[in-house]
């Protein structure tokens, strides 16, 4: 009876989300751009072997995983083939520089128009990132072997420019999205390529492994049990009891009352940042070997390429799980602990006459405040540790090797699938609609 009701409240939010107009409004221009997203991914550079391409990110466990994070237009070598993932390198960067930098740091005190400005200071970083970036690309591809024709200077240039150019433009159609429609449209973007590749990658994979029925449904049940560890592991928080001292006047007279909140401290406030830093080293000796590894006659370097490969299966596979997952537990302190310092919690807390019951203003409540951190942080930061290596331990219980379903692309798609709901969810509250979250 009780599913029912829920299964008729769904039902009856999603017919009231399309029944306003504005809201309606919005979601039809958020699915607009999306399409225009997913034909702009099927814009081909030309100069390369298709047939090869596509064997080589089947033979390479790392190209498909970065090609999952694209929509298929990184193996179909697509003026979209970086998507907006330099901007999101820019922005990483510039999170790390504001607490360092000075003149960074006043600009983040200024406000709306300080954080227009360091916007602004990102986005022109990302087109030297997406610049080297593509160029990167080229060189990596052009040693696996994949152009039909020789690039020539020219032709270099006008081709890490066409893809320089495509990423700012998803940039301006993400921003769009989160201007005029519902959801953060750089997340969006990336959802979209995710979700949109995810289905041939699942098929092929599973028609590969069809003849390891019970390890594919065993597999196929992990996943799932994954997936809603990772929803429960993005809502995790603790609240920290907050008290308020108001002055009011009335009639003359001073009047002091007190409110009471909380702060929420999530237990995964780092996000999927730290899973990207990991990725960025651990993939870092493969590829500095694939430069001196000798096919015909094996050297250090190809034991290397072995070791630090994501299909690498047990026990040559726990180099490179085993590094990804110190690297996941260590980042995911230092990017924590840079957010929290960023806020200033107690600082603010003082300013607007709060305090947290049972502890003294200022430096006492910084103390508590770090020690609540550092041990939620300790929790978060190995439950994150978990899911990264997560495929891993899939396989290898599974035996399941052709099968690789990204710990990354989960979290961001529960991550974007749960934000976008909850901000449907506040347009249908504020005009006193039912919405999903029950």
């Amino acid at each position: 009876m009780q599913r029912r009701e829920s299964q008729s409240r769904l039902i009856q939010a999603i017919r009231d989300m399309f029944l306003l107009p504005d809201l309606r409004r919005k979601l039809l221009f958020t699915l607009g751009i999306l399409v225009v997203f997913r034909f702009i991914a099927h814009v081909l550079l030309p100069g390369v072997d298709s047939n090869a391409l596509s064997n080589l990110f089947e033979q390479n466990q790392l190209f498909g995983m970065l090609d999952l994070f694209s929509g298929g237009a990184m193996r179909r070598f697509s003026v979209a083939t970086m998507g907006v993932y330099p901007y999101i390198t820019s922005s990483i960067i510039m999170q790390l520089l504001v607490p360092v930098i000075p003149n960074l740091q006043a600009l983040s005190r200024q406000g709306e128009i300080g954080q227009r400005k360091i916007n602004r200071i990102t986005h022109l970083l990302t087109i030297p990132l997406a610049a080297l970036q593509g160029y990167g690309m080229l060189v990596i591809l052009q040693g696996q072997n994949v152009f039909v024709v020789a690039f020539e200077p020219l032709t270099i240039v006008t081709v890490v420019m066409s893809m320089m150019a495509t990423t700012m433009f998803l940039v301006w159609l993400g921003e769009l999205i989160t201007e005029r429609g519902i959801g953060n449209g750089i997340s969006l973007i990336i959802f979209a390529g995710i979700i949109a590749g995810l289905p041939t990658m699942l098929g092929q994979s599973i028609l590969a492994a069809s003849d390891n029925l019970i390890g594919l449904a065993v597999f196929i049940i992990l996943v799932l049990a994954t997936l809603v560890f990772v929803v429960a592991f993005i809502e995790a928080h603790r609240r920290i009891p907050v008290q308020y001292a108001r002055t009011t006047f009335r009639s003359g007279r001073m009047y002091r009352q007190s409110g009471a909140t909380y702060i929420p401290l999530r237990v995964n406030t780092a996000g999927m940042i730290p899973l990207i830093f990991a990725i960025a080293v651990v993939t870092l000796p493969a590829t500095i070997a694939s430069y001196f590894a000798n096919p015909s006659s094996p050297n250090f370097a190809n034991t290397i390429m072995n070791a630090f490969n994501p299909g690498a299966t047990f026990p040559l596979g726990l180099v490179y799980w085993g590094t990804y997952f110190l690297l996941v537990i260590g980042f995911t302190f230092f990017y924590t602990m840079i957010i929290f310092e960023q806020l200033g919690l107690a600082k603010r807390l003082q300013e607007q006459g709060g305090f947290i019951p049972g502890i003294r203003p200022g430096k006492a409540t910084a103390d508590y405040l770090d020690r609540i951190i550092r041990l939620i942080t300790f929790g978060g930061a190995l439950s994150l540790g978990l899911v990264a290596i997560m495929p891993f331990i899939a396989q290898g219980i599974t035996s399941v090797a052709t099968i690789t379903v990204s710990s990354m692309a989960l979290l961001i798609v529960v991550g974007v699938a749960l934000d976008t709901m909850k901000q449907v969810e506040a347009q249908l509250t504020m005009r006193r609609y039912e919405g999903f979250l029950r």
